[in-house]
């Protein structure tokens, strides 16, 4: 069954609640001070199913002036907008103001009631219509059909019933596969429940036993149950009215305002750019001009800076700006808005979410090119900026939390970007020109490692990456490994492929008189320094030389100075191998090599490592 969200705007008293109730049987005025006043002054709800394929939901909004920031909370999430004029009165502040919210927010469709027609002529029902057609004109009800009706007479309400069907069948349904959104219109508990909350499902799915998480508190929730229009349902799907029984928070931990998400995806914000319009209605904002900020269910106090260089917006224009928060709540780009006011409290304009990871511009720059491309590119193009702008790429759940989009759309963007997802890191996308100009820039720094260095196999993996891409992820000098073809990795080595270590022949002697000294002296291996010395090198070479003995495991360094051959120390295994299963101590050991504690204990931790012996105490046992 399709689901399509209806909601009412119109004048205090031109009959949108009853009208509601002609349609649907349901009193949406449910408020004792409601019924007590005869307005409206929260919202309500109600549905009609239109044939076995089409339901209806209705979200009827207060006309007084005083209850616009709740008209608001009702009015994001709806997919059609029933704008409800009375034929005696015809157009009204309040229409004027619901009908330009209606616009802001970006409603694409609608139509419109000529209410009250039993108290008017013919005559005057013709002239209100020829007056909301001007109205409407060059809008996004232009040319939307205008029904008269009564709830008295009954007159026209089959008429707006077939009219109400026409226009949600061109409606396309809300995305039922992005991620799940439901801003909270209400919270309140429910004996032998718990906390229920209602709202409007503008994107993604919601299942019994999911959880979810409630912005800006950040906790989780646990989900018992869910209604749809008061049945009890196993999914709830974007387009739906929705109530959902939720465990772990209170009724005021989660109120109006209040948005939950899929959880662990997303981060509220207190700063945003935009694209701002102001109404023409409207007095010139100034910079730094405090408004009442209103998206989804929220109402916040903010502060509008403008981003381009002038003192002020003037009104019917556009502008980039910057919006500063008082509170966080949660935003997504493409996500509309709208600004109000503070005295007289009247709404002045809105806008949409550009940008929610908003940059600082350097004195002199222009953010207009910049948030041009956020604002109106194609996928590939706005991930292609922001990656652009990091250093060396970013998480795809960094990239989720900032655009709002799905993995999937975010990896077909990648290929027409020229960005590399790399999938065994989390996955990672980066610019495939970062990789390529690490890649060249690693076989230059190898190249200049290898002049420095003739007699060392290559550079070490990490000196490389502090070197070429320096605090970038480590995985990523692996991508760039294997994009520089001539590139080697040797365990902890990087080298360039023709790269060999080729002695000279005193450095061949060199090399055998420092192997033969350590082979000679068995486990009691002689001082380093002196060895080195003797070999007629300068000091420097000499170590590089005795390194290459310790890469190959010629010799096997246990201590800073202490260096053994490895023949000496395959000899010391066999003959601890031959007593496997005694237990012995450091005495006993002495006694079986002849050597003494300085080198006994080196060589029995030694052992310890290689797990030929097994320390219990003050005695080892042979493995």
């Amino acid at each position: 069954m399709k689901h399509v969200v209806v909601g009412t705007a119109g004048h205090i008293d031109h009959g949108k609640t009853a009208l509601v109730r002609a349609l649907t049987g349901v009193d949406t005025d449910r408020l004792e001070e409601e019924k007590r006043r005869g307005i409206s002054i929260d919202l309500g709800f109600a549905h009609l199913e239109l044939g076995p394929d089409l339901r209806l939901g209705f979200v009827d909004v207060p006309g007084h002036e005083r209850f616009v920031k709740n008209m608001l909370a009702g009015a994001w999430g709806i997919d059609v907008v029933l704008l409800v004029v009375a034929a005696d009165e015809s157009i009204k502040p309040q229409t004027r103001e619901h009908f330009e919210i209606c616009r802001l927010l970006g409603i694409p469709r609608g139509l419109i009631a000529l209410s009250k027609a039993d108290l008017v002529e013919p005559d005057l029902i013709a002239l209100v219509r020829l007056e909301v057609e001007e109205f409407v004109k060059g809008s996004f009800l232009d040319g939307a059909p205008i029904v008269p009706v009564s709830v008295v007479t009954g007159q026209g309400l089959e008429d707006l019933k077939r009219a109400l069907a026409e226009v949600a069948a061109a409606t396309p349904e809300k995305d039922a596969t992005r991620h799940f959104r439901l801003p909270v219109d209400r919270s309140f508990s429910l004996r032998g429940f718990g906390t229920i909350v209602t709202g409007t499902l503008i994107s993604g799915s919601i299942c019994p036993e999911d959880e979810v998480e409630a912005h800006p508190l950040g906790r989780r929730l646990r989900v018992r149950g869910i209604q749809v229009h008061g049945q009890p349902v196993e999914r709830a799907r974007a387009g739906q009215r929705t109530a959902l029984n939720v465990a772990g928070a209170e009724p005021r931990e989660v109120p109006r305002g209040t948005v939950l998400s899929t959880p662990g995806l997303f981060r509220p914000v207190r700063h945003f750019d935009c694209r701002l319009e102001l109404l023409a209605s409207a007095k010139p904002l100034k910079n730094r001009a405090p408004v009442h900020f209103h998206a989804g269910t929220a109402e916040i106090e903010a502060e509008i800076r403008l981003l381009e260089p002038t003192a002020r917006l003037e009104p019917g224009q556009t502008a980039w700006a910057r919006i500063a928060l008082r509170e966080p709540t949660l935003l997504l780009p493409g996500d509309r808005f709208i600004i109000r006011m503070f005295s007289p409290v009247v709404t002045i304009g809105g806008g949409v979410v550009v940008d929610i990871a908003p940059r600082r511009y350097r004195r002199g720059e222009q953010p207009a090119a910049r948030l041009s491309v956020l604002a109106g590119g194609s996928i590939p193009e706005r991930l292609a900026l922001q990656l652009a702008e990091t250093r060396y790429g970013a998480a795809m759940s960094q990239l989720i939390e900032r655009t709002g989009l799905m993995p999937t759309e975010i990896e077909k963007a990648a290929e027409a970007a020229g960005v590399v997802v790399l999938h065994d890191a989390g996955p990672w996308l980066v610019s495939s020109n970062v990789l390529a100009d690490a890649a060249a820039r690693l076989q230059a720094a190898l190249a200049a490692y290898h002049r420095a260095n003739p007699l060392k196999p290559g550079m070490a993996r990490e000196d490389a990456r502090n070197l070429v891409l320096p605090r970038a992820p480590a995985f990523l000098l692996d991508e760039v490994v294997k994009r520089a073809g001539d590139v080697v990795a040797e365990g902890e080595i990087l080298r360039l492929a023709f790269h060999r270590v080729t002695l000279s022949e005193d450095e061949q002697r060199a090399v055998e008189a420092i192997e033969a000294a350590f082979r000679g002296a068995g486990w009691t291996p002689p001082n380093v320094a002196q060895v080195l010395s003797k070999t007629g090198m300068d000091a420097g070479r000499a170590r590089t030389l005795l390194e290459m003995l310790l890469r190959k495991g010629t010799l096997v360094r246990l201590g800073e100075e202490l260096v053994f051959h490895a023949n000496a120390l395959a000899e010391l295994r066999a003959l601890v191998t031959a007593h496997r299963g005694e237990k012995f101590d450091v005495a006993r050991f002495k006694q079986w090599t002849g050597l003494s504690r300085k080198y006994a204990i080196p060589l029995l931790e030694y052992l310890d490592r290689e797990r030929l012996t097994r320390r219990e105490g003050d005695h080892r046992v042979v493995l």
